[in-house]
């Protein structure tokens, strides 16, 4: 059981498209996951777009199925919107989860977000660059960086290196990669090869003491 909500319960909606939608009452987040969980599997096999209301704090989770876009809406004063592409299926359910426990801000590291829509017709390398591009200063780097490594990482067992990206390919992450790519130079940190037989995709750094502290906070 999650810690529970208070106060409690918590009512969400959960509606496919613009058809069936199911109205739940659950007294932390693991039951509110648990209930989505049973609403998707009983969902449409063609169903292109689910959506997770929380009336109580304005705010929603859109899932658009088909392309893996994750869209978060907050209509407080002000309101506010941002959207993410997701190259992994199962991380438009993991995002149900932060949504359940946290809300909109529940969702602030979990990946590349953007206030247009339509930026996510961009190529991953370009998506990527657009993000890096727009982090200006060490702190907001290092806590990107910290986030990208959270996700995918690990540390060498020899304690020396950051591995991003363990056992994925190439074709994997491509957005991150191009931001984490960037950062890695912005911020002076030393990218090193890596060691034969490692995954396409992985990128090697050498220990930074930013880097150390940024990964106990994130551990």
């Amino acid at each position: 059981m999650g810690r529970p909500y208070s106060p409690g319960p918590k009512r969400f909606v959960f509606a496919v498209g613009d058809g069936r939608d199911d109205e739940v009452s659950v007294g932390d987040p693991q039951e509110a996951y648990e209930a989505f969980s049973a609403f998707l599997l009983a969902a449409p096999e063609d169903a292109e777009t689910v959506t997770i209301t929380d009336d109580s704090a304005r705010q929603r989770l859109v899932l658009r199925l088909g392309p893996g876009v994750i869209s978060r809406i907050d209509e407080a004063d002000p309101a506010r919107s941002a959207h993410l592409k997701v190259d992994r299926p199962h991380r438009l359910l993991t995002s149900t989860m932060l949504f359940f426990e946290n809300g909109y801000a529940g969702l602030d590291h979990f990946g590349q977000w953007f206030a247009d829509l339509a930026d996510l017709d961009a190529a991953p390398e370009t998506r990527g660059a657009a993000r890096a591009a727009a982090i200006t200063t060490e702190a907001a780097a290092i806590d990107e960086v910290g986030r990208i490594w959270a996700d995918s990482g690990h540390v060498d067992p020899s304690d020396r290196y950051y591995v991003f990206f363990g056992s994925h390919g190439v074709d994997d992450d491509r957005a991150d990669r191009a931001e984490l790519l960037q950062l890695i130079e912005f911020l002076g940190l030393e990218r090193v090869d890596a060691p034969a037989g490692a995954a396409g995709g992985e990128v090697w750094v050498r220990s930074d003491p930013r880097l150390d502290a940024e990964s106990a906070r994130w551990s």
